[in-house]
């Protein structure tokens, strides 16, 4: 990776975590809570504009980096570890599945989505397990409660990475 292209892909993956940091604050002051999965939004995002391992990076360090400057995602219980888990996931699986491509721009969504609530759905299994509470009870409330976020990463990220693309924004170049 050349120079420039890792400064842009630090910039890049720097202003997602930023913005990964704020608009959680943003969604708990106006009461719209985690539901929305606001924090997951920019991580997506990051999938699409970065190289596989900055968008890996950035997915699994902005929820600890989040942890501990705000104390969301708590560290205890470890919710943190799972949304860790789910950033790094989505953003990944995004990075690999698009490269560019505005032709794959729905299959590498889906499939980031899907990899990412799978991730989630895997990880507090595995946590509910040892804290001894239902694991498939608890599995199946992360899904449920995270699908308006869902909903809205299929409404958000599509005309943001068209508004991108057609701008010839210096975020799609290579």
């Amino acid at each position: 990776m050349q120079n420039a292209d890792r400064l842009r892909a630090m910039v890049i993956s720097a202003a997602m975590a930023a913005l990964a940091l704020v608009l959680p604050v943003a969604f708990h002051a106006a009461g719209l809570g985690s539901k929305f999965l606001p924090m997951l939004l920019p991580l997506l995002l990051a999938g699409f504009l970065v190289p596989l391992r900055w968008a890996v990076l950035t997915g699994a360090l902005t929820p600890l980096i989040s942890c501990l400057a705000t104390g969301m995602p708590p560290l205890y219980p470890p919710v943190v570890l799972t949304v860790a888990l789910e950033g790094a996931v989505l953003a990944g699986v995004a990075s690999a599945a698009y490269r560019n491509r505005p032709a794959r721009r729905w299959v590498a969504l889906l499939s980031a989505i899907a990899a990412g609530r799978a991730t989630a759905a895997a990880s507090t299994w595995f946590l509910a397990r040892m804290f001894d509470l239902p694991p498939g009870v608890s599995s199946v409330a992360v899904l449920l409660q995270g699908a308006p976020g869902v909903a809205l990463q299929l409404v958000v990220i599509p005309p943001v990475l068209t508004y991108l693309s057609h701008r010839r924004s210096a975020l799609f170049e290579t």
